[in-house]
């Protein structure tokens, strides 16, 4: 039987931690009494049996990583109940003391890190990347102890730039002083612990205070990472900014120019061709999630075929070329159906030649270089066409 991918993984995961990680013995027990303890059932018996993890030790941080990997599996949890179940966790099941350790530098938790108090990457079975779950093996887990500190750094040193959330000019921000949205910025999304920010403040970036922003210790620098991290966080679908916003904010004029111009928008569409009433049926956040992610369907589930499928040719090492509608792509196979209505299913190959047509390219390659800005007069243009 064929599972839904995150279904599969989630599936997976509860397979592989309860097969590899926790003993025989403690497959039968239950939780033991603590605060927290409910959180603890409630967020984990969903996937799996909540008591899998009786007989593990791990610390606070890494039982955190371990939380956060459930999220990302599909776990609910608000921030307070993030806390709750690591918070028990971490007092119910700490490390074993009493268990061998690995010398520093070879496989423990000894190694050096790129700035004083970066917790160091998981590994092994079960803790990050390819084995333990989606996600990089290096993924951040914010300490938000860290991010406290760093939140003070931040309103000391950015916040008349970058705006209260971070987000330069979608927060506000009058000329000259406005910043760059940080939560968007290629540099804040690929750091870890401060090893790509650190390196950029100190080539001399100002700062508001008036130092050198080469003066913040290293210290300094991780816990303005963590606050980063979570104004990241804040925007994503369990964040406090994740319901929608009012996202008529931008300018008609502007949005027209972009359509014409940059966006290069009308050489497929029309303000009184296929767009023509289109501010009529949708309201403004429809608007937008249906440029910005024109497959999402306007963020509705449960639609009919989409009615510009991708088409994909594929050219095996010996037989026929067999085109299609593209039904399935990752690493190892690629499906299509054919104009017959045949199903054809290939094993990916370095012998294997595939050419794929997406109609919609366009939009996929706009999204990387959209400002804020340039999202919202879009959207303010497109609601005029009544």
């Amino acid at each position: 039987m064929l599972l839904p991918r995150r279904n599969a993984r989630c599936l997976w995961f509860a397979v592989a931690l309860t097969a590899c990680l926790l003993p025989q013995e403690g497959r039968a027990q239950s939780l033991p009494e603590g605060a927290g303890r409910d959180t603890v059932q409630k967020a984990c018996s969903t996937c799996h049996p909540a008591a899998m993890v009786v007989g593990r030790h791990l610390s606070r941080d890494e039982w955190s990583a371990e939380v956060a990997k459930m999220v990302q599996q599909g776990a609910k949890l608000t921030d307070a109940e993030f806390t709750q179940v690591v918070d028990y966790l971490a007092k119910t099941f700490p490390p074993d003391t009493t268990a061998a350790q690995p010398p520093a530098g070879r496989g423990g938790r000894g190694g050096r890190s790129g700035f004083a108090g970066a917790p160091q990457p998981l590994v092994g079975p079960g803790r990050g990347g390819a084995a333990g779950g989606s996600g990089p093996a290096d993924m951040q887990v914010i300490d938000p102890v860290a991010t406290d500190r760093g939140r003070t750094v931040y309103i000391a040193e950015c916040v008349t730039c970058h705006g209260p959330r971070a987000r330069g000019a979608s927060d506000g921000v009058p000329e000259p002083q406005k910043g760059p949205d940080l939560v968007r910025s290629v540099i804040v999304l690929h750091d870890r612990y401060g090893k790509e920010i650190g390196p950029f403040l100190k080539k001399g970036h100002p700062m508001q205070s008036g130092h050198p922003s080469a003066g913040l210790t290293d210290a300094q620098i991780v816990d303005l990472s963590h606050f980063l991290h979570q104004k990241v966080a804040d925007t994503l679908r369990s964040g406090p900014y994740s319901q929608v916003q009012n996202v008529l904010t931008g300018n008609a004029k502007n949005g027209e120019a972009y359509f014409n111009g940059a966006g290069g928008c009308n050489t497929c569409h029309s303000p009184t061709g296929d767009l023509a009433g289109i501010g009529k049926r949708y309201d403004p956040p429809a608007l937008q999630q249906r440029f910005l992610f024109p497959r999402g369907g306007g963020g509705r589930r449960g639609g009919g075929p989409p009615s510009n499928p991708i088409m994909v040719t594929v050219t095996p090492p010996s037989g026929p070329t067999i085109s299609g509608v593209l039904v399935n792509l990752d690493d190892f196979t690629v499906a299509l159906r054919d104009a017959a209505g045949d199903y054809h299913s290939f094993k990916r190959t370095p012998s294997l030649k595939m050419e794929k047509k997406d109609p919609l390219q366009a939009h996929i390659d706009l999204l990387p270089k959209y400002t804020d800005r340039n999202m919202h007069d879009i959207v303010a243009y497109l609601e005029t066409l009544k």
